[in-house]
């Protein structure tokens, strides 16, 4: 309870420095190995900002802006955060004095640790642990943020936002009986919704348990792009492609962590052409492709002949595939880690094995996908650091009625 107090005071703190929606979007840090310790709170993923000026470090309580610490920062939040933008958090870097130099910069804005390699392994996997156990979680603001730019336009200056209706005679037919009223019945719901061959909304019968599962219960696909969920709290609105494409993402990492991902050869190999420039840097680079599942050779001048291609994928588009990957080897060159690359060639992966937006899908079909989502780390935001799905709370959209 104390530790929890505590904790909780950090983050009202944190939350006048950081922005009042920090507390509600950040994750606690605790690690610690050989003599250092890592403490502090880091915000989600999709919690993030155009500038580096939410990131607050700290060794032995003293404000830095260490290189090291914010490349381990960085690195920590590189598959989650898009490129352009930056996470919000605060650590602090504890340790015995000994361990630490602080006076290799003027300002003291800057450390020298005695095992840099250590440190930065234990910022990132501090950092990449506290983000995994946050699974599907995603920031709450975006939600809200939605429903009151929504109150913000029926709250304008009186009636300046009114729906705007045609100009009626004044005429004594307002009172005359209404008829015809009960002349048949109602078309129900159900009714219409059957009628309707081009309903964007496919509804959905939900299981009995699942409004109390964390994304609740799947009620209708729109526009064959966004599932719409309803859970005890409110609505979940997920997009289809981002959430499966993480959800194949991180399938896809987990699979070459622990055996290497699984090829299938291919009955009839494929031959794809591509720049001679593409076609030499995937050459060059087809050992670590295999390690991936896909397998290429040379053939001959701007072409290369596929060989066996990732289980998960096989049957999709090889040629456009291999465009991708190239692409992808072409943006990235050889900066960053093996394991950095080859995670943005993953990624390019996951992409053509995720459900399309455009595509309808039954409604156990809609329920898997959320559930996987429950159980999948960093499921909350897609491979390129976009929200896989936003949450409206039950008493916004009531106070958006004038319910509250």
């Amino acid at each position: 309870p104390a530790e929890a107090a505590d904790d909780n005071g950090r983050l009202r703190r944190l939350g006048r420095a950081l922005g009042r929606d920090f507390p509600e979007n950040a994750l606690r840090l605790d690690a610690a190995r050989e003599g250092f310790r890592v403490t502090g709170f880091a915000g989600l993923p999709t919690f993030h900002r155009g500038t580096s000026a939410g990131v607050h470090l700290a060794v032995n309580g003293r404000p830095v802006r260490d290189k090291l610490l914010l490349s381990a920062v960085r690195g920590a939040y590189a598959d989650v955060v898009p490129s352009d933008r930056h996470p919000v958090l605060f650590l602090d870097v504890a340790c015995d004095p000994r361990l630490v130099d602080v006076n290799v910069h003027p300002a003291k804005s800057e450390v020298r640790f005695r095992d840099p390699a250590l440190v930065r392994g234990l910022v990132v996997s501090g950092l990449k642990a506290a983000l995994a156990e946050a699974g599907h979680r995603a920031t709450t603001t975006g939600g809200a943020r939605t429903l009151e730019a929504f109150r913000a336009v029926f709250s304008g200056a009186g009636n300046a936002h009114a729906p705007m209706r045609p100009d009626l005679p004044e005429t004594s037919a307002w009172d005359a009986p209404l008829t015809g009223f009960d002349a048949r019945p109602q078309q129900g719901f159900a009714d219409f919704a059957a009628s309707s061959a081009d309903a964007r909304a496919h509804l959905a019968e939900p299981s009995p348990d699942a409004l109390d599962r964390p994304l609740g219960a799947a009620r209708a696909q729109l526009h064959e792009t966004y599932i719409v969920a309803q859970t005890k709290a409110g609505v979940v609105i997920v997009d289809q492609h981002a959430a499966h494409e993480r959800l194949v993402y991180e399938r896809l990492k987990a699979e070459r962590a622990k055996s290497g991902i699984a090829s299938q050869p291919l009955l009839l190999p494929e031959v794809v052409e591509l720049d001679p420039v593409d076609a030499d840097r995937l050459n060059a680079a087809s050992d670590d492709l295999a390690t991936l599942g896909l397998r290429l050779e040379p053939f001959g001048p701007g072409a290369v002949l596929v060989r066996e291609a990732p289980q998960q994928l096989a049957g999709g588009n090889l040629q456009k595939l291999v465009r991708d990957v190239a692409d992808a080897l072409a943006e990235h060159g050889t900066a960053g880690s093996l394991e950095r690359r080859l995670d943005h060639v993953l990624a390019t992966m996951a992409c053509h094995n995720s459900v399309r937006a455009g595509r309808r899908l039954r409604p156990e079909e809609m329920d898997a996908l959320l559930r996987e989502m429950e159980i999948t780390p960093n499921s909350g935001q897609c491979n390129h650091g976009r929200p896989t799905y936003v949450e409206l709370k039950l008493s916004d959209i009531e106070r958006l009625f004038g319910r509250r």
